[in-house]
C-alpha cells in the first residue's frame, strides 16, 4: 500500500483488507490485555471515561472466550493490532431493547469487546466483514458516550435499533446490521 489514496474511507479498507483473523489463542493474553488498556486509555481521551472501568476485560473472561472459540485477534504482518469476541445466538441482554426495535428477530451473531492498538484504521470495517460470512445479520452495542464507535459503527452500515440494558443494569445503545 502506498498510503497516497486521497480518500480517507478508501485507506482504512485498504489497511484493513490486509489484516488476518484468527481466534485468539493462550499466548496472546498478555498482548490482548494491552491493546484493551491502549483502547481505554483512547476511550478516555475522547471523551468516553465510563466505558471499560477498572480491569473490565479481565483475563479470565478473555480466557473463557478463547476456550469457547469466540475470541479473535487481528494480525497485520504478524503483529497483533487487534481483538474482538464474536458470539453467536441470543445474547440475554438483547432480549429487551427499549425506544426502538431490532431490524428483524433472525438468528444473529453479535460483536463484543472490539479493540484496537491504534496502528491500523478500519478494524471494525474487517471484524463486520469477516463475522457477516460467518452470519450476515450482527448486532453490537456501545456506550453512549462512545462517540468514535458510534460513528464507526454508521458508517459501516450498522442502524441504530435502541438502548439495551447489560445484566449490571447500564444502558448501551444498540445497533444492528443485515446483509
Amino acid at each position: 500500500m502506498d498510503g497516497k489514496t486521497g480518500d480517507g474511507k478508501m485507506k482504512q479498507l485498504e489497511e484493513a483488507e490486509y489484516v488476518k483473523i484468527v481466534l485468539a489463542k493462550e499466548g496472546d493474553l498478555d498482548r490482548i490485555l494491552e491493546i484493551y488498556a491502549a483502547a481505554k486509555a483512547f476511550m478516555r481521551k475522547s471523551g468516553n471515561p465510563n466505558q471499560w472501568n477498572g480491569s473490565y476485560p479481565e483475563r479470565e473472561l478473555l480466557a473463557q472466550d478463547i476456550r469457547k472459540k469466540q475470541l479473535y485477534v487481528m494480525r497485520d504482518n504478524g503483529h497483533l493490532c487487534g481483538v474482538f469476541a464474536y458470539i453467536t445466538g441470543e445474547d440475554p441482554t438483547y432480549s429487551y431493547i427499549e425506544n426502538g426495535a431490532w431490524l428483524n428477530n433472525e438468528p444473529y451473531g453479535t460483536i463484543h469487546r472490539i479493540a484496537g492498538d491504534g496502528t491500523v484504521k478500519g478494524l471494525l470495517a474487517r471484524a463486520a466483514a469477516f463475522c457477516a460470512e460467518k452470519n450476515p445479520n450482527i448486532r453490537v452495542d456501545t456506550h453512549k458516550d462512545n462517540k468514535p464507535m458510534q460513528h464507526a459503527l454508521e458508517k459501516n452500515g450498522f442502524h441504530y435499533c435502541g438502548i439495551i440494558y447489560l445484566a449490571n443494569g447500564d444502558p448501551r445503545l444498540a445497533f444492528q446490521r443485515y446483509l
